[in-house]
């Protein structure tokens, strides 16, 4: 069984599994399926949104899938939740991209 078929049982078993879920999600970046990735993430973040990490996966693949302005839009989201929680690490990598992707836009 493959590393996706793996993790699809998890969830299925496990449906809370924050790590299962983001991990499938990165399972399917590195195979190339972008838009199963980010199907994943939303569901995710739909389901588990002070998992802060996947805000700055889902807007860098946003980023790559060439939609500068809904990853300017999911990197805001992760700005204010990582604020809420206090997620301080996490707060300052989203604001670096953010500021990144903002600057390069503005050229």
């Amino acid at each position: 069984m493959d590393r996706i078929a793996q993790l699809q049982v998890l969830i299925e078993k496990f449906p809370d599994d924050v790590f299962s879920r983001h991990a499938l999600a990165m399972e399917w970046v590195k195979q190339g399926k972008e838009e199963e990735a980010r199907t994943t993430m939303v569901n995710l973040l739909e389901k588990f949104p002070e998992h802060t990490g996947t805000y700055y996966h889902l807007a860098k693949l946003l980023e790559r899938m060439g939609d500068p302005e809904k990853a300017l839009g999911v990197y805001e989201q992760g700005i204010e939740m990582t604020k809420r929680i206090h997620a301080q690490h996490d707060l300052m990598e989203l604001k670096g991209a953010y500021d990144l992707l903002k600057d390069s836009m503005d050229l």
